[in-house]
Parts: structure tokens; C-alpha cells; sequence
């Protein structure tokens, strides 16, 4: 479990690195400049990314204490 969170810093990275490459308005992606449209991708694959950690957690299998 502890090297699958290291994935939670693929979206960190990718928004804190990725403009320095990608900083150009061509080619369009979906109709949104380059940059823009690698940020979005960037949040929505947090939220993959944020996913796969939370069903991969062994926590998250125990049964639930009833109070």
C-alpha cells in the first residue's frame, strides 16, 4: 500500500511541471489551448488516481464498527 500512494504525486507533478513543456496555444485539444486542456486532464486523473489509492486501501476492506 505505501508505494501506491506515491501516485498521489503524478497529478502534482504533472500540473507543476507539465506547462513548462506544454506552454504553446496550438495544437487545440477538444476545441481548448494545450495548456488548458493538459490541466484539465490533470484534474480529472486526480480524481482516477485518488480512486484507485482509496479501493487499493486495505483500511477500507474492514468491516465497520456498529455503534
Amino acid at each position: 500500500m505505501r508505494n501506491l500512494r506515491w501516485l498521489a504525486a503524478l497529478p502534482f507533478l504533472g500540473i507543476l511541471v507539465g506547462p513548462f513543456f506544454l506552454n504553446r496555444v496550438e495544437p487545440f485539444v477538444f476545441g481548448l489551448p494545450l495548456l488548458l486542456a493538459w490541466l484539465v486532464f490533470c484534474v480529472i486523473g486526480t480524481s482516477v488516481v485518488m480512486g484507485v489509492i482509496y479501493l487499493t486501501d486495505p483500511q477500507n476492506r474492514a468491516p465497520e464498527d456498529l455503534r
